[in-house]
């Protein structure tokens, strides 16, 4: 069989569509994980299977199965991971009325926002079960119980008698929600997961709607999701039939399962893609063996299929730099442009020319993203005041923290209607406000119509003359804002505008903060933040800046990438370049994390890693900032991953 996949080149992978069709339409049906590596084709596969088994495109089968949804009323459901992916896969299915696609939060959530009994039970039950964990903890302990542990034990019976009380639950799948019955987003998985193991009248519904439901993206989807499917398949055969469709290599949030390929039941198909449409081969045999690595510290299995390049993408650029991570940022800066001239020679290609940046650079951590990309102060304030809002998030919602409203909305789209002169667009400023509903609440009486629209012109223009100030800080551009009461403001945002008092110091020990102290230094950073940053801010969070993280540009290609590699600006305790390639010593939280088989520093850089590097299309420039460069010099000659010609060291 190998050998004959070997002779078809670039068509080794024609047979999948076709095989997952016939998983599908059997009789009775076959669950399956189709394994679709980095630029495999994935979201392609999808949609082709789905034109067959919806009677869009000619199939006799799947004519079949699409005339049994039709006759009963029932629909496909794909569960993507983000609100661009469905987006992306609606573009390319097009009209289709058997076929449902949506994010894990919307799907949940249509699921049982109907059953407010039911979240309530459910919620009581995961409270309950929080209750009993802590006061096991607080037991295991040698001193017993503390006061801490029985304030815990008070808040958690607080917020349980808060659920009792609580006569609408509401929640967005694409922003959080505040306030009495408010339900986060992890809170409405958790909420599912539970009920689909608990009620069989949603059990029933949810076979009644979709006896087909495909999940994208599967690795990163919630692992107690996933697990209540897994049991109402197995409970239902022939009446519930999933999809999963995913790379476990590429999981990068910590939802999802550590080795899902080990989570799919025996009995179920397992069809991969086995060709890299998008990569060079230079770069398809690199990743490969990224994943092939033998590397101390590494628990996770090298289960998965290596790739093949298209036959015609037969050349490829790979480069790895190695610094001293004790030059300062400056000096790295400038070294990562050296880098790029370098790159430039090599590969010939303008992209990489100094004043072109025709190439992305890709971080480890936002912090590192922050520094580099000039938006450091802007991103230490969000991170205080919502520390899951101030990063692309897990949902794929890009939009910050819900109270810096309008900040990073309508106020930027409004600093964007300022001339290279610094005069003012007063039509375009005029549909910012029109659109943002400045201009929603103008009284219709001549005499008070004209005096408001003074006010809105006068605030449009002191905030005008606000942000053409050199060196303006956000409380001043805001100050004509709220005053002015141009856009509609988070309460919390116009309260801490109006708090004059001093923020409390920061803590001595990390974690041991209030919640509201946080908040208010959070508040006291943003207020002093230059303005010139909010703009860099929300540029990266929706991906257009030159300079990302593994969570913007997940599912993104680009010609070329450069990949910044340094443990010191990242700051973070999750991954680490310096342990991944021998510049640091595995902590002995590491190797008893091995020694129990649970995930590593290492297995969580590494899949980082191959993220990173199978975004790139044509050539691949990585920068190690090493504590350790000779030694991580001579890890990097011992792992093959690189020729000779390929390492350079950066004096």
């Amino acid at each position: 069989m190998s050998a004959t996949l070997q002779s078809l080149g670039n068509d080794r992978d024609t047979h999948v569509v076709e095989d997952i069709c016939g998983y599908i339409t059997a009789t009775p049906p076959s669950s399956f994980f189709l394994f679709a590596g980095a630029g495999s084709g994935k979201t392609r596969t999808l949609v082709e299977v789905l034109r067959r088994v919806t009677g869009v495109v000619k199939h006799e089968a799947g004519s079949q199965y699409a005339e049994r949804l039709r006759s009963r009323g029932q629909s496909v459901r794909v569960i993507t991971y983000t609100k661009n992916a469905t987006a992306v896969v609606n573009g390319r299915l097009g009209e289709n009325y058997l076929t449902a696609v949506s994010t894990i939060h919307s799907f949940c959530w249509e699921l049982i926002k109907d059953f407010t009994e039911d979240i309530r039970d459910a919620l009581l039950a995961r409270n309950a079960k929080k209750l009993e964990a802590a006061k096991a903890h607080a037991m295991s302990k040698v001193r017993g119980e503390s006061d801490k542990d029985r304030q815990k034990y008070a808040e958690i019976e607080a917020k349980t008698e808060e659920i009792r009380n609580t006569n609408a639950f509401i929640y967005h799948p694409d922003r959080n929600t505040y306030g009495s019955g408010a339900l986060s987003h992890a809170e409405v998985l958790e909420v599912t997961a539970w009920l689909i193991r608990e009620r069989p009248t949603l059990q029933h519904i949810l076979e009644d709607r979709h006896p087909l439901i495909l999940i994208d993206e599967s690795q990163d989807t919630m692992k107690g999701v996933l697990d209540a499917l897994f049991e109402l398949s197995k409970n239902r055969p022939g009446y519930i039939t999933l999809g999963l469709l995913g790379d476990h290599r590429q999981r990068i949030y910590p939802d999802g399962h550590d080795d899902l390929p080990s989570h799919v039941p025996e009995d179920w198909a397992r069809p991969a893609l086995q060709m890299n449409h998008r990569s060079q081969q230079r770069i398809v045999e690199f990743i490969n063996k990224i994943w092939d690595a033998d590397i101390e510290g590494r628990t996770q299995p090298k289960t998965g299929v290596p790739q093949h390049p298209r036959t015609e993408k037969n050349g490829g650029t790979v480069r790895i730099f190695v610094g001293d991570s004790k030059k300062n940022a400056a000096e790295k800066i400038r070294k990562e442009a050296d880098c790029a001239l370098a790159m430039a020679a090599e590969t010939a290609s303008a992209a990489w020319q100094d004043g072109v940046r025709g190439y992305k650079t890709l971080a480890l951590e936002h912090k590192l993203a922050a520094k580099r990309g000039n938006f450091f102060n802007a991103y230490y304030a969000m991170d205080l005041l919502d520390k899951d809002a101030a990063m692309p998030k897990s949902n794929g919602e890009r939009t910050g923290p819900a109270m810096v409203r309008p900040l990073l909305g309508p106020m930027l789209e409004l600093a964007e209607c300022l001339q290279p002169d610094g005069s003012l667009n007063e039509f375009a400023a005029t549909e910012v406000l029109r659109r943002h509903g400045a201009l929603a609440k103008v009284p219709q009486a001549s005499a008070e119509r004209q005096a408001t629209l003074d006010n809105i012109h006068a605030a449009v223009m002191r905030f005008a003359d606000a942000t053409s100030k050199p060196g303006a800080t956000v409380q001043e551009v805001l100050a004509p804002v709220l005053e002015g009461e141009l856009f509609e403001a988070d309460l919390r945002l116009t309260q801490a505008y109006g708090d004059s008092s001093p923020p409390p110091p920061e803590p001595k020990v990390r974690g041991k903060e209030a919640k509201e102290d946080r908040r208010k230094r959070g508040w006291h950073a943003l207020f002093n933040t230059p303005w010139r940053e909010i703009a860099r801010y929300r540029a990266y969070l929706g991906g257009e800046a030159e300079l990302a993280t593994h969570q913007v540009v997940k599912g993104s290609e680009f010609k070329h990438v450069m990949v910044v590699m340094d443990d010191e600006e990242a700051g973070g305790t999750q991954f680490s370049y310096d342990k991944l390639f021998s510049a640091e010593e595995l902590s002995p939280t590491d190797r008893k994390n091995v020694d129990e088989g649970n995930e590593t520093t290492i297995d969580r850089t590494l899949r980082l890693l191959y993220v990173t590097c199978s975004r790139a299309e044509e050539s691949l420039a990585l920068v190690l900032w090493a504590k350790n460069p000779n030694a991580a010099l001579d890890a990097i000659k011992r792992s093959e991953w690189f020729s000779a010609d390929e390492v350079t060291a950066l004096k």
